[in-house]
């Protein structure tokens, strides 16, 4: 009955369609993320429903994959900190994002005496990037470097900018934080402050988001800073999976300031009953799973196996696994819950035990 009152729905809205210049129907979509969403059609534009991603027409899906990645250029310096750009760049390389090194130039930069890094590009010849990131560790000098500075004022078609640690004093040496809101490393705040009175600084602050310009906090917290601009970008459910892939179980999803823009957590945060789902349940081979609460995501996880596997929600009773499959919860007639059954095994119904 659900189908074909999605049917009813979808053919009802196709017809009130906008048009375009040569008066062709515009139907919008959710871009691909691997979940149910994939599948439904909008009339108008504006975020999802289910994933928070920003709704594209249906004509940008025949973009090759290729050309959709968001490119996001690290700029390097020698002296950086490991930390600083390797934790945001494990995030954006599981999210997919096409990452590369950009430098002064392809000279062997040391990370803190350790760690010998190649750059891929130089000023002169990096590739047009989607995001530019910048990092602390010997930052001030970078921040000094009027040829840098000039190459940043210069590139065009910008979408975000990115700052980790003292990284920001990068940006704010370019003006392009003056008149916002900005982080930075713990000791480095009121020198942020003293040095460019054009930025708020907030010193308590894990990211601050203006909307097309993040900056963090120092080391650990650009790993928080780069899942909030990978929910931004590809919703809420897509950073919770690179956060589970990269075993990052102390995220706290919008623990930082988020001054402008659509909040990619308030759909997740105001999901309520999930209690109902808790409990033990079937699985396969005459084996048990539990269905267990995330207090700090708002989420259920499956334990099995002394195992957390998270489900991802999508609409009541609908959830997703890691791995794409959909577990659907059945009820009786009285809406008690009676078991689930997944998109892998559509036909197989595990109980719920209690």
């Amino acid at each position: 009955m659900s189908r074909i009152l999605l049917f009813v729905f979808l053919f009802s809205i196709e017809i009130a369609f906008p048009q375009d210049k040569d008066g062709q129907q515009l139907i919008y979509v959710c871009p691909p993320c691997n979940s149910e969403c994939d599948t439904l059609q909008f009339e108008n534009p504006g975020t999802c429903n289910h994933c928070n991603m920003e709704l594209i027409v249906e004509e940008e899906l025949d973009i090759p994959d290729e050309n959709k990645r968001k490119r996001i250029a690290f700029y390097l310096q020698n002296g950086v900190e490991v930390l600083d750009f390797a934790g945001p760049m494990e995030v954006f390389s599981y999210a997919g994002f096409d990452v590369f090194t950009v430098s002064k130039s392809r000279d062997m930069i040391v990370s803190q005496g350790v760690l010998n890094i190649k750059p891929e590009y130089t000023l002169n010849d990096a590739p047009q990037a989607d995001i530019l990131a910048f990092f602390g560790g010997n930052a001030s000098n970078a921040s000094k470097d009027t040829v840098l500075i000039e190459w940043i004022k210069q590139q065009e078609g910008i979408e975000y900018y990115f700052s980790v640690c003292t990284g920001a004093f990068i940006l704010s040496e370019t003006g392009i934080l003056d008149n916002s809101t900005a982080t930075t490393f713990h000791m480095a705040l009121d020198n942020l402050e003293d040095n460019y009175p054009k930025i708020n600084v907030l010193k308590d602050a894990r990211y601050v988001d203006n909307g097309s310009i993040i900056t963090t906090a120092g080391i650990s917290a650009g790993i928080d800073g780069a899942l909030h601009l990978v929910a931004k970008i590809q919703g809420f459910n897509s950073a919770r999976k690179v956060a589970y892939s990269i075993e990052y179980d102390k995220w706290t999803p919008g623990e930082g300031i988020q001054l402008t823009g659509i909040d990619p957590y308030h759909y997740f945060k105001s999901v309520s009953n999930l209690d109902e789902y808790l409990g033990r349940y079937e699985f396969k081979d005459n084996q048990e799973l539990e269905i267990k609460f995330n207090e700090r995501e708002n989420s259920i996880y499956a334990h099995l196996n002394g195992q957390k596997f998270p489900l991802f929600y999508l609409s009541k009773d609908n959830f997703e696994s890691l791995h794409g499959s959909i577990v659907s919860f059945k009820r009786d007639t009285t809406n008690t819950i009676l078991g689930y059954n997944s998109s892998e095994e559509d036909t197989t119904l595990y109980r719920k035990l209690n």
